[in-house]
């Protein structure tokens, strides 16, 4: 479980990621939350509790994605690996939207990882329509 993570590790995880979530990019000081160290490949299916196999989550993201590791692309009907934050670049799979609320994935990957980890859920749109107008989104 993350919470049995060692502390420096937990730490490490979430500087690389720059205190924000891999997926939805959500930074750390407007989320609201705790962050939650994701395992990439979900232990449930092997995946082990590595550097190399953690990343930074939000809450959303984290509770959508569980056990998935693909998913549709809502395009194409092709399952597709879903984006992998430590070993994939964000900005090759996703943008912003002209509002910088939505977010739109560019490849199969990111269509799929959009719509399977409910990226621009009901109540992440309104909480990131009210970062932009204080200056806080999106993060660069």
């Amino acid at each position: 479980m993350a919470d049995t993570l060692p502390k420096a590790l937990r730490e490490r995880v979430a500087a690389a990621a720059r205190y924000r979530c891999g997926y939805c990019q959500t930074d750390q000081r407007v989320s609201g939350a705790q962050m939650h160290i994701e395992h990439i490949l979900p232990r449930a299916l092997g995946g082990s509790s590595q550097e190399s196999n953690l990343w930074l989550s939000c809450a959303w993201c984290n509770s959508y994605k569980g056990r998935k590791v693909e998913a549709p692309d809502p395009d194409t009907g092709a399952t597709v690996p879903l984006f992998h934050p430590r070993g994939q670049r964000w900005a090759e799979h996703f943008a912003w939207d002209l509002d910088a609320i939505r977010i739109v994935g560019l490849t199969p990957t990111g269509r799929a990882t959009v719509a399977a980890l409910n990226l621009n859920n009901p109540y992440i749109v309104p909480a990131r329509r009210l970062w932009v107008l204080a200056g806080w989104h999106p993060p660069e």
